[in-house]
């Protein structure tokens, strides 16, 4: 299967994905679920890869789902619809490196789901971001309805799921939707300057912080803790030997 959506840039440890279907506003559709299942799986699962990007082109990181396919849909199909998009977006965080999302425009609707299921998310200052589905009589398919509230609190997440209205780069910022701003043409250089960091580190590390961290979120505190003590565990020998004694020698360690 070839690529007709995303566009896949390996650059040393760092897979930059772009979305390229400008003249829908990288709207998504059943193809773009298709072609990021199979990237997932693929490049982005290759022992190289050590971080993972994902922004669109044009002035959108995605507008939405598609709605000239969703129209016609019957309510069983598209209950199906949103179980694929679903489905995928569970795979982002699934997936055993960190994704981050390089917000370079619009992101609306299906379109901030995805970034809510990246791990962290950074932005231009012209950002905007919301979930209009309200408007066309709709609520969200792909999970922002839970994504939204854990991130961003009950209230914040409320008040964007029923006003449908955008906010700006700057109030995501301040409600903790996103991590980091940068001006227009500085995202991608910062996104890649942020997923080098990364790959920088121990790599078997940033695999388990990720998933301690993802996983202890939805279990009892006590339970949680006892993850992270027992993972923590797991790091004493091979990577993290090797990174305090490195630390020790004043050296860089070698992963």
């Amino acid at each position: 299967m070839e690529y007709k959506i995303l566009q896949p840039r390996l650059e040393g440890a760092v897979l930059s994905v772009i979305i390229n279907r400008p003249e829908s506003l990288n709207a998504l559709n059943t193809d773009f679920f298709d072609e990021l299942d199979k990237l997932l799986g693929k490049e982005a699962s290759q022992p190289e890869v050590r971080t993972v990007i994902i922004t669109g082109i044009g002035k959108a990181f995605v507008a939405g789902a598609d709605i000239a396919e969703m129209v016609n849909k019957t309510p069983a199909e598209a209950s199906d619809f949103s179980r694929r998009g679903q489905k995928t977006f569970q795979s982002i965080v699934n997936h055993p490196v960190p994704v981050i999302a390089a917000i370079n425009g619009f992101a609306l609707g299906g379109g901030l789901e995805l970034a809510l299921a990246c791990d962290f998310r950074i932005a231009t200052t012209t950002a905007k971001f919301g979930q209009p589905e309200v408007n066309l009589g709709l609520i969200p398919g792909y999970a922002a309805t839970q994504r939204l509230t854990r991130l961003v609190g009950m209230g914040t997440a409320l008040f964007m799921l029923t006003t449908g209205e955008m906010i700006s780069a700057e109030e995501a910022l301040r409600f903790g939707l996103v991590q980091k701003l940068t001006e227009p043409d500085k995202l991608m250089e910062e996104a890649m300057r942020l997923a080098n960091v990364i790959a920088s580190k121990g790599p078997r590390a940033v695999r388990t912080v990720k998933s301690v961290t993802r996983n202890g979120y939805h279990m009892p505190f006590p339970i949680a803790c006892e993850l992270e003590s027992q993972t923590f565990g797991t790091l004493f020998e091979g990577e993290g030997i090797e990174g305090m004694k490195a630390f020790l020698e004043k050296r860089k360690p070698i992963w």
